[in-house]
């Protein structure tokens, strides 16, 4: 198991090793938006990744560590791709409703979860449900995790239809936004080419959010945007 785990994780570096470099994006420049999606990997996550490959777009991925024990090749695809990753708990619990021993469990565990299938330690986390306090925030510093909420979110779990939610999405897009979408609804998936294209069309770049942060983080137990 421990040289099946290493390999994994060696593979998944060597993966991301290979990409092509690419292009630096200067966000006091360009106009940028990050696109960020929760609770994944699932099913539907290659048909986003298909299409963030094919745009050339990049995305922030908040991983759920009982997903990622299901998909783990398909995190690793993520990360391989050049998107960001980050932490969204290991179990999707309301934080502030729990200890901090079960609070740090769950950070610790999404963690290694996380780590084990991609070769990488997230340096971000996702409260789930944007449930956060400064408690919670504290328990995060003391993980090395900085949070990241969100400047708008399209509730494509609610709305469930494709139109919908590419109408959201270009509602909420503005400047250095971060918007919140789940990469587990097949609605979702079904609207991210007409979603990207029209962001493109209106001069977005679409990056990952600490290519957002313009190398001023992200800082462990600071919360953004």
């Amino acid at each position: 198991m421990v040289i099946r785990s290493l390999l994994a994780a060696s593979l998944a570096l060597a993966s991301t090793a290979s990409l092509p470099a690419q292009a630096a994006v200067d966000c006091k420049r360009v106009k940028c938006v990050a696109l960020t999606f929760d609770d994944g990997p699932g099913a539907t996550t290659p048909t986003v990744l298909k299409t963030l490959r094919k745009t050339g777009a990049k995305a922030t991925f908040f991983l759920v560590g009982k997903q990622v024990e299901k998909r783990p090749k398909i995190a690793g695809q993520v990360l391989a791709q050049g998107h960001a990753i980050g932490n969204h708990t290991y179990a999707h619990i309301s934080l502030p409703y729990y200890h901090d021993d079960r609070i740090l469990d769950e950070l610790k565990l999404g963690q290694r979860v996380i780590e084990k299938a991609t070769g990488h330690r997230p340096k971000l986390f996702r409260p789930p449900y944007g449930h956060t306090d400064d408690r919670v925030l504290a328990l995060a510093a003391q993980t090395d995790l900085a949070q990241v909420l969100w400047t708008g979110t399209t509730l494509d779990w609610k709305l469930r239809d494709p139109k919908k939610i590419r109408a959201a999405v270009l509602r909420l897009a503005k400047r250095d936004g971060v918007l919140l979408l789940h990469d587990v609804v097949p609605a979702t998936a079904k609207a991210l080419p007409g979603i990207v294209k029209e962001l493109k069309k209106r001069g977005y770049h679409l990056v990952t959010v600490p290519t957002l942060l313009r190398g001023k983080g992200p800082v462990a137990g600071e919360s953004y945007p």
